[in-house]
């Protein structure tokens, strides 16, 4: 990751108060839609009336940006833990694609209202979040661009070889339960193998 992209992805740490507000405001967003939703009743989720919610967050707006842009670090994040120390670029596309199916199999309303609710931002903070999405999406086609180089991956586009392999993850989001037939671990092994048969890797 560039020093740019880690300057945009710096983020404040939540107090405990913060992320309870943060938490209740994804569900909501969730259940009601961000314009149906309101400050109200946000408050009322965590046992806080009137305007002293805040005192805690300052619009709507900034929370519905604040869930998208941490679940951004968090991707950002396992994806790091996911390739590091691993030499082998298919065995890095691997990991990297586990590491985003399973957080997208344990981050469902997140991933929901970050694809849903992108046109209720407003300009700034939408121009942020796609630069942040860009920054991952291009940490994907990187690896693609190197195993094709090496010869070790053959694909037709590399472009839409990434679009593929990250919408893996938004299909996880959209029919996981924990309490389904296939287990988190088993998902999360399948698709990488997935991820190397759809870049050309025998085996």
């Amino acid at each position: 990751m560039s020093g740019s992209d880690r300057a945009v992805l710096a983020r404040p740490q939540l107090t405990p108060r913060g992320r309870a507000i943060r938490d209740a405001a994804l569900k909501l967003f969730a259940e009601r839609g961000y314009e149906a939703t309101t400050t109200t009743e946000i408050g009322a989720a965590v046992g806080i009336r009137g305007p002293s919610l805040y005192k805690h967050v300052s619009s709507k707006q900034d929370l519905l940006a604040a869930i998208m842009l941490d679940a951004m670090d968090t991707l950002h994040d396992v994806h790091a833990l996911a390739v590091a120390g691993v030499d082998d670029v298919a065995d890095r596309l691997r990991r990297a694609v586990e590491a985003h199916v399973r957080f997208h199999t344990r981050h469902r309303l997140e991933a929901f209202v970050g694809n849903r609710e992108i046109r209720s931002l407003d300009e700034a903070n939408r121009a942020v979040v796609v630069a942040r999405r860009s920054s991952y999406e291009r940490l994907i086609r990187g690896l693609i661009e190197e195993g094709v180089a090496a010869s070790r991956f053959h694909v037709a586009s590399v472009k839409l070889a990434s679009y593929a392999l990250l919408d893996l993850g938004m299909g996880v989001a959209a029919w996981y339960r924990e309490d389904g037939d296939l287990s988190e671990d088993e998902i999360v092994y399948t698709y990488g193998r997935f991820a190397l048969t759809l870049v050309g890797v025998a085996g």
